[in-house]
């Protein structure tokens, strides 16, 4: 009687402790999910607007504006400026061999969403001297947040043929913009030419942030979650 007893207090007590075990495990179980990134952009509508345009690249920049893409994955940046080369040689001041261009745009998005920039796609051309060698820069960052995403790309010579580069930065990298706040989102392109070993004074080296005719166009990859 005494061993049947002893045998049932021991189940108890161990009835016990795998009740006390299974509590926390219940309530991990039961806890909200952490955000996670959404597969498709937000319903409803977005607008987004082109605040200013500054910088030596741009100062006459005409007809600047932004668009979102359709399906809300990406907007696209344009604008004309004659003014965004940068050059040595010939004909070349002392400042020109450094050119940038700032964006300061705005966006308006469905309540309970955030978005950031996954990707973006850049253009040019370089005409660089054998020895000459040039840097494609982009940075950019959400007004007021520390946070800011730098890329670069070195051209080296002798080049004379359009250049493209797609910057994408990694999921757990990516920046986002401040949920519940309207921030503007800056954009600073940066081109930069360095004469090397080349001789400037016979073979003058540029880079540009355009096509044939003139246009800047910069396309920038959205990624999407809830706050």
């Amino acid at each position: 009687m005494r061993k049947r007893t002893l045998l049932l207090a021991i189940g108890a007590a161990i009835g016990g402790m795998v009740l006390l075990l299974l509590v926390p495990i219940a309530s991990v179980q039961s806890a909200p999910p952490e955000a996670t990134q959404v597969e498709r952009p937000p319903p409803g509508s977005i607008d987004i607007r082109l605040v200013t345009v500054n910088g030596s690249g741009c100062p006459d920049a005409t007809g600047a504006a932004v668009a979102v893409a359709p399906d809300h994955t990406a907007f696209t940046a344009t604008y004309r400026s004659r003014h965004y080369i940068a050059k040595v040689g010939v004909g070349a001041g002392p400042t020109d061999r450094r050119v940038n261009c700032q964006l300061s745009i705005q966006f308006h998005i469905p309540n309970g969403f955030t978005y950031a920039i996954a990707k973006a796609d850049y253009r040019g051309y370089a005409h660089l001297a054998t020895g000459a060698w040039g840097i494609e820069k982009a940075s950019y960052y959400f007004q007021g947040s520390p946070g800011t995403v730098y890329r670069q790309h070195r051209i080296d010579g002798p080049r004379d043929d359009n250049f493209e580069f797609t910057d994408q930065t990694p999921i757990a990298a990516l920046v986002w913009a401040p949920c519940g706040a309207l921030r503007n989102f800056n954009v600073n392109t940066e081109l930069r030419v360095n004469a090397g070993s080349s001789d400037p004074s016979t073979t003058p080296s540029y880079l540009t942030m355009d096509s044939t005719d003139l246009s800047v166009r910069t396309i920038y990859h959205l990624a999407w979650k809830h706050c």
